[in-house]
């Protein structure tokens, strides 16, 4: 059985025992799992069961507060930061016993263990995933299991609190079939039954198909929702965790959506500040939404190798996140935070990796400021284990809530980095290859010019000051080095658009087609001499140019178990292909265009892959076929807008997954993009550039610059290369790469409203603002401290980037805030900030 089929089998076991009051009324978890790993309807008398409980027992509470900060999501203050804790789930799995594991002496065993061993360091949350209940009352309310929980579950929430920790519960989107037919009341709403609450016609509501949407359009839906959440946060319920949220958890293409759910029992939550946490594997397509609603969101599948007996997780399993890492970054900040799953790393060999890689899934965690749980059983942490869940220095790059972003992903030795609030870096150097390495992490790459100081946090280790950066000896394979960074006096700090400091008022967007990248295009010359064959003649270039990228391409990034084969003599392209057997395994490849494909073979040994690009799920494609067949274009996409992007493939299914090349659409800005040079008979070649010729930042040939003036002259968009320089080129193709400005780190932020306004506060003794000048852009005021400096014209003719439109020098040493505000033109761009500081 494949880890894709595992994960539904027991994710069918434990949810389909547990979805409160979504599923059949008096399905407990002592439910029946037939040979397909599928549970077993209850008949139609035990359907009607309920509990003794009474209405006096579970009355709404008085405690009922406003609803939480919207910025904030329903738990309010709560989630400013990661939450720090346990669940339940990883051990669930691994016991291959997950609807009887959760029993109340195991939670109280871990809550124990927690509050001796981890609690001291920050770690609070208990979290009880799925199969916790055993049925609903006569308001279709669930009721935690009598089996698990002989004395109640609310027992063993006071003994959580009393240990000064908070507790949560598990539940799913949807209404049973069971419920609809029973029609009970809704518990302080006589008017609501709940056989009125469904979709019609009847959708399905959630991933394993228990049960059917619900009708947020009708004010029963809500009040039941309300009267779960009451009845939980009476039990003292803090958290809850919403599985199989879509569109996400398999089904990107809204072919489920529980979106409104989501909003219902955000807004349910809210009235007593509980925590949402939405799973599993979210769409990034919908990230604003599950911002606006949630407090976490999962972005991958279960970290579980789903191995029971043998371990809780699997290095692949870690490797695939770095992927989705880089697309989620951007997305969390106080209030709602990416969840990574499980950190499972602290039972030694029972967590399925090695020590190295136990401490590169230890500070993934950290620099991402993902929620720092683990899945561990807490009552047999090993030392090594200790010691990567309760570093000081570790967990407070957690908790400063400063995710990172990767300088590329174009490389297995990884370079990841965030600017704190005080304007120190915390920098990550990952090495996802098989063989150590010496790895580098340059200043300039960070955003920072100038020196810096240097400390291992791992080692709690002061390494000493750097002029322009620090390269880590030895980093071993799946190894990592984790860093603070501090910028020494007058050093000047770059912070691009996107960084968490810089915040915005009004409606703004990401790129949308108003950002320019950076770009490289070769202007090929076919360099003859007498003899030899005529060259073919210059053609016009069409607007667009491909680029065939074979598979061992090193921009091509594999995550997980891949090999080469070369020499297949099956018509590969180059003769070679890139291979995995392991499902979850993964390509990517960062580009500049408009379109790509993906092509590869397909093999009655091949099955599907996941596509997705620039992190948003796009389809999954089918390698296999009855007989072999070569260079089949499987994936194309060619409507994307002009500009940076990402496609990653992921193994699904069948035997092996196979890539042979990538292609590449680009915007020419060459014309023409070949030309001819004979040296019998020799000429100047020209070429017309396609972006302003203030855009040009150079041409190489080899990575050797050529000499502006002497080489080659510029006149308007007009490129000239000399005869001379060409005539000492050797006979055959010289590829004379043309380099090219772009915005900051290729993208910007961008507003059409009068009025919209960014802000950012710094402490320093001076600030630069660099962004677009544009035939779109108008004006825009610039505040210092609240006071009106200057009004900035950022029209021009032609669209140029990074330019230095205002600068403030001879500031009082102390903390600042820049504050823009658009005033007039189509669109404000805001690309770059820079400031100094004196420290």
């Amino acid at each position: 059985m494949t880890r894709f089929l595992r994960h539904k089998a027991m994710r069918g076991i434990l949810a389909g025992v547990v979805a409160v009051a979504v599923l059949p009324i008096g399905l407990s978890a002592s439910a029946a799992r037939d040979p397909r790993g599928t549970t077993t309807a209850p008949s139609a008398a035990s359907a009607k069961t309920t509990t003794n409980t009474s209405a006096a027992s579970i009355s709404t509470p008085a405690n009922v507060t406003t609803a939480a900060s919207p910025s904030l999501g329903p738990a309010g203050a709560a989630a400013q930061k990661p939450y720090m804790g346990w669940s339940s789930y990883s051990m669930q799995v691994y016991s291959n016993d997950g609807g009887n594991w959760i029993s109340a002496a195991q939670i109280i065993a871990q809550s124990d263990a927690m509050h001796k061993k981890l609690q001291p360091y920050g770690y609070k949350y208990i979290n009880i995933d799925a199969a916790w209940n055993g049925g609903t009352d006569e308001y279709g309310r669930p009721v935690p299991s009598k089996k698990l929980f002989p004395n109640g579950l609310p027992a063993v929430i006071n003994h959580i609190h009393a240990n000064g920790q908070k507790v949560g519960l598990y539940s799913i989107p949807g209404i049973s079939k069971a419920m609809l037919d029973a029609n009970l009341p809704v518990y302080g709403h006589p008017e609501c039954t709940t056989g009125d609450l469904a979709k019609q016609p009847l959708q399905q509501g959630d991933y394993w198909g228990f049960g059917y949407r619900v009708d947020m359009t009708k004010p029963c839906a809500q009040a039941y929702i309300d009267s779960i959440a009451d009845l939980f946060a009476s039990w003292g319920v803090d958290f809850l965790k919403f599985d199989s949220v879509t569109p996400g958890s398999g089904h990107n293409d809204l072919s489920m959506d529980a979106r409104d759910e989501v909003k219902g029992w955000s807004q349910a939550l809210a009235r007593h500040n509980i925590w949402l946490e939405l799973s599993w594997a979210l769409d990034i397509n919908y990230a604003d939404y599950w911002k606006q609603w949630a407090n976490g969101w999962r972005v991958e599948w279960d970290v579980e190798c789903y191995c029971p007996g043998e371990a809780l997780t699997a290095w692949p399993n870690i490797a695939r996140l770095f992927p989705k890492a880089a697309d989620w970054w951007r997305h969390a900040g106080p209030g709602g935070w990416n969840d990574f799953d499980s950190l499972d790393v602290g039972n030694g060999t029972m967590d399925g990796m090695t020590k190295d890689e136990r401490r590169t899934a230890a500070t993934l965690w950290a620099v991402s400021a993902a929620p720092f749980y683990i899945g561990n059983d807490m009552t047999k942490l090993d030392s090594y284990g200790v010691e990567l869940l309760t570093n000081p220095e570790v967990i407070a790059v957690n908790q400063a809530g400063r995710p990172a972003q990767p300088v590329s992903t174009k490389t297995n030795r990884q370079v990841w980095y965030s600017l704190n609030a005080d304007s120190s870096y915390t920098v990550a150097l990952f090495n996802l290859g098989t063989t150590e390495a010496n790895m580098t992490a340059n200043w300039a790459d960070l955003g920072l010019d100038g020196s810096a100081t240097v400390r291992d946090l791992w080692a709690k280790k002061d390494l000493g000051q750097f002029a322009s950066g620090y390269t880590a000896a030895t980093v071993p394979p799946h190894g990592v080095r984790l860093f603070k960074v501090t910028p020494q006096k007058n050093s000047a700090i770059r912070v691009n658009d996107d960084d968490l400091r810089v915040s915005y008022e009004g409606a703004w967007q990401r790129n949308g087609n108003y950002e320019v990248p950076a770009v490289s295009e070769p202007l090929t010359v076919t360099v003859t001499d007498s003899g030899t064959p005529a060259a073919p003649k210059a053609a016009a270039t069409s607007g667009t140019r491909t680029v065939e990228l074979n598979n061992d391409d090193p921009g091509i990034v594999y995550t997980g178990s891949w090999s080469r084969s070369t020499g297949r003599g099956l018509g590969d392209y180059q003769d070679d292909v890139q291979y995995t057997e392991n499902n979850g395994d993964a390509f990517s490849y960062s580009f500049v265009g408009n379109g790509v494909d993906y092509v590869t073979e397909k093999d009655p040994s091949q099955g599907e892959v996941d596509i997705y690009v620039d992190g948003a799920f796009k389809a999954t494609v089918d390698t296999h076929a009855d007989t072999r067949s070569a260079q089949q274009l499987v994936y194309s996409i060619s409507d994307l807008p002009n500009g940076s992007h990402t496609i990653r493939g992921v193994k699904k299914s069948g035997q092996f997954m196979l890539v042979d090349k990538l292609v590449v659409r680009q915007e020419s800005l060459l014309n023409p993009g070949t030309a001819a040079f004979d040296k019998s008979a020799q000429a100047d070649v020209t070429t017309e550039i396609g972006r302003d010729p203030g855009e040009l930042v150079s041409i190489a040939n080899g990575g050797k610059a050529l000499v502006k003036g002497t080489d080659y002259t510029v006149a308007g968009r007009v490129v000239t290369i000399n005869k001379a320089y060409l005539a000492a080129q050797p006979t055959g193709s010289t590829k004379l790469d043309f380099s090219f400005h772009g915005d900051y780190r290729d993208d910007v932020h961008a507003s059409t409203a009068d009025g919209a306004a960014i802000n950012f506060t710094f402490r320093g003794t001076g600030v630069d603002w660099v962004t677009a000048l544009a035939p779109d852009q108008g004006e825009a005021d610039v505040y210092i401290d609240g006071k009106l400096v200057t009004r900035v014209n950022l029209h021009n003719d032609a669209r140029l980037t990074t330019r230095q439109v205002f600068t403030r020098t001879g500031l009082q040493d102390g903390q600042h805030t820049l504050r823009i505000v658009k005033v007039s033109g189509q669109v404000l761009r805001n690309d770059m900030i820079r400031y100094t500081i004196a420290k």
